[in-house]
C-alpha cells in the first residue's frame, strides 16, 4: 500500500475542500443507467461472469484518476491519494441471507483480474464469517451488487464529519428497455473530493472502458 500526501494549499480543490470538510461535511451521489447490452452479449459469448467483467471495468475506471483514489488519514490530518485501489466484493449466503465480504486485489491485467476474482468470491461461499477488516485493507472501496433488484434510486448515508473519501459503488440488475440492456449504477462520495463532474464522469467511463474491453477482447 503506497499513497503520497497532497499539500492541501496546493490542492487543485482547495476552496471545495476546506468548505465540505469546515463548514458543510457532506456526501454527494448519483444513480444512472448504463447501457450494458454489449458486455452482457459478450459475457455470454465468452462463457465469463457478467458481474466479475464489470467488476475489472469499475475498478479500471476508478484507478484512472486521483480524485477516485483520495484518502483521509485522520490520525494526522493529512489528505492523501493511494497508488491503487482495489475492490471490496460481496458474497451472499441463500441459506442465512447474510453476506461475506471479500477483498479482491485489482491489476490491469484482466485475464489475472478476472481468476483472482472468481477465486476469492469461491472460497468466501465457503465461510458464514461476515469477516470485515477495513483496518487492514485501508484501500479497498466497497463494490456492492444487488442482484435481486432493477432499482431506480439508491442513497448511502454516513454519519456527518465523518471524513470517508473512497467511493461507495452500488449496482442492481439490468433490465430490457427499448431493446437494449440497461443497468442502473450508484455512485456516492464525498463532495470535499467529488462535484457532479467527476462523479458523472464515472458513468461516462464505465461505457468508454466497457466498449473497450468487449472490443479488445
Amino acid at each position: 500500500m503506497n499513497y503520497r500526501i497532497i499539500d492541501k494549499e496546493t490542492y487543485y480543490r482547495k476552496g471545495v475542500y476546506r468548505h465540505f470538510t469546515e463548514d458543510c461535511k457532506c456526501s454527494t451521489s448519483m444513480t444512472a443507467r448504463i447501457d450494458v447490452t454489449a458486455l452482457a452479449e459478450y459475457s455470454k459469448k465468452a462463457g465469463t461472469k457478467f458481474y466479475i467483467n464489470f467488476l475489472y471495468i469499475l475498478s479500471k475506471v476508478l484507478n484512472s484518476r486521483d480524485d477516485y483514489r483520495m484518502a483521509y488519514l485522520w490520525q494526522t490530518d493529512q489528505l492523501i491519494c493511494y497508488d491503487i485501489i482495489h475492490p471490496t466484493q460481496y458474497v451472499f449466503h441463500e441459506d442465512t441471507e447474510t453476506c461475506t465480504p471479500v477483498y479482491t486485489e485489482y491489476r490491469e491485467d484482466y485475464d489475472w483480474f478476472y481468476r483472482h476474482a472468481l477465486e476469492d468470491a469461491q472460497r468466501a461461499k465457503q465461510t458464514r464469517e461476515y469477516g470485515l477488516d477495513a483496518a487492514n485493507h485501508p484501500n479497498w472501496f466497497d463494490a456492492s451488487y444487488i442482484s435481486w433488484l432493477s432499482y431506480d434510486s439508491l442513497h448511502i448515508e454516513l454519519p456527518d464529519g465523518y471524513l470517508y473519501f473512497l467511493p461507495i459503488v452500488n449496482w442492481g440488475k439490468y433490465r430490457e428497455e427499448g431493446g437494449r440492456l440497461k443497468m442502473p449504477v450508484s455512485v456516492r462520495m464525498n463532495h470535499a473530493v467529488a462535484d457532479g463532474f467527476l462523479i458523472a464522469n464515472v458513468f461516462r467511463l464505465l461505457e468508454k472502458e466497457t466498449a473497450d474491453l468487449v472490443r479488445r477482447t
